[in-house]
Parts: C-alpha cells; sequence; structure tokens
C-alpha cells in the first residue's frame, strides 16, 4: 500500500504553482487554498486577496515519497517562482503573494533550510521565503481548482503560467508525467 506525504507551499498566484505541480510525477493531489492566516474560520478568495486576513495563496501537495523526494519537491518550488520578492511574483503584489514554506516536524525543517542553502547562489538577490510550521490549511472555491486546465484560453494563463510551464519542461524534463 502507497503511503503519501503532505508539503504546503506558497509561490504567489497558487495556479501557477498548482499547474507547476500537476505536471511532476509522484503528486497525488494538488489543491489551491489558503494558509497562515491570523483570522479565525474558513477564508474566501475575496477575503485573501483584500490581504487582511494574512493568508497566503498557497497550494497542498499529496505525495508518493517512493517517487519524490520532499527536498525534490522544494527545489523544483524554489526555481519554479522567484523567492527573492517579498509579498510578490511579477505583477501580483500582496502578503497573500508571499513566498512560503511550510513544514509540518524538524526534519522537514532541516530539509527546507538545506535546500534554500543549497539554491542560494543561483539568485542575485537574497531569498525571502518564509519557513513556518503548518498551519491550518483551507482548500480555495472549486472555481480554483485545477484553474489552468480548465481556463487554459484565459490570458492570465497564456502570459503567466504557460511561460512557466514552458521553463519546468527544460528544467525537470525527467521529472515530468
Amino acid at each position: 500500500m502507497m503511503k503519501t506525504k503532505i508539503a504546503t507551499v506558497g509561490g504567489g498566484c497558487f495556479w501557477c504553482t498548482e499547474a507547476i505541480f500537476n505536471q511532476i510525477k509522484g503528486m497525488e493531489k494538488v489543491v489551491s487554498g489558503y494558509a497562515g492566516g491570523n483570522v479565525p474560520g474558513h477564508p474566501t478568495y475575496r477575503e485573501v486577496c483584500s490581504g487582511l486576513t494574512g493568508h497566503a495563496e498557497v497550494i497542498q501537495i499529496t505525495y508518493d515519497p517512493e517517487v519524490i523526494s520532499f527536498q525534490e519537491i522544494l527545489i523544483i518550488f524554489m526555481t519554479t517562482h522567484d523567492p527573492t520578492t517579498l509579498n510578490r511574483q511579477g505583477a501580483d503584489v500582496g502578503t497573500q503573494y508571499r513566498s512560503v514554506i511550510y513544514y509540518q516536524n524538524e526534519e522537514e525543517k532541516l530539509v527546507i533550510e538545506e535546500v534554500i542553502k543549497q539554491v542560494k547562489p543561483y539568485f542575485d538577490n537574497p531569498i525571502v521565503t518564509e519557513i513556518s510550521e503548518l498551519p491550518t490549511f483551507y482548500a480555495a472555491e472549486e472555481y480554483h481548482q485545477n484553474y489552468y486546465e480548465n481556463n487554459k484560453e484565459q490570458g492570465y494563463c497564456n502570459f503567466v503560467i504557460t511561460p512557466k510551464l514552458s521553463k519546468l519542461r527544460k528544467l525537470y524534463a525527467d521529472k515530468l508525467k
């Protein structure tokens, strides 16, 4: 019986991050959602976009560690978004678009810190990715799930997500489904 694990990361707009990880071998489920806020209860997209809840747009990945390791997931994550911009990814600006990795235990925290050390030389600016203990994860509304797959013709998908997927294919062809 396969034993899966969970990883929760935020790299700006969850549509982008979800589209990337939906392409990777070993991903059993990728869910867009919200985490890290300072208000109780399940936030809505509109509330998170206001910037007032403190939540980040994140994805929660259920993966098979026999196929892909937590470290490999983090390396892909760190190299497919800009971990050097505080509270923004491209034109998306606000705390909800922060770069964040959530850990579930000290072992994961050590892996995260090691990966950041490994990728640091590849960036001209300091890495500002937040590293925090996993708070409650809230799934986003249904229309956000598999957004890229369901909306490839949308302008945002064409101009922002498709180029990220092209980069993914060049860097990680061996990791693709």
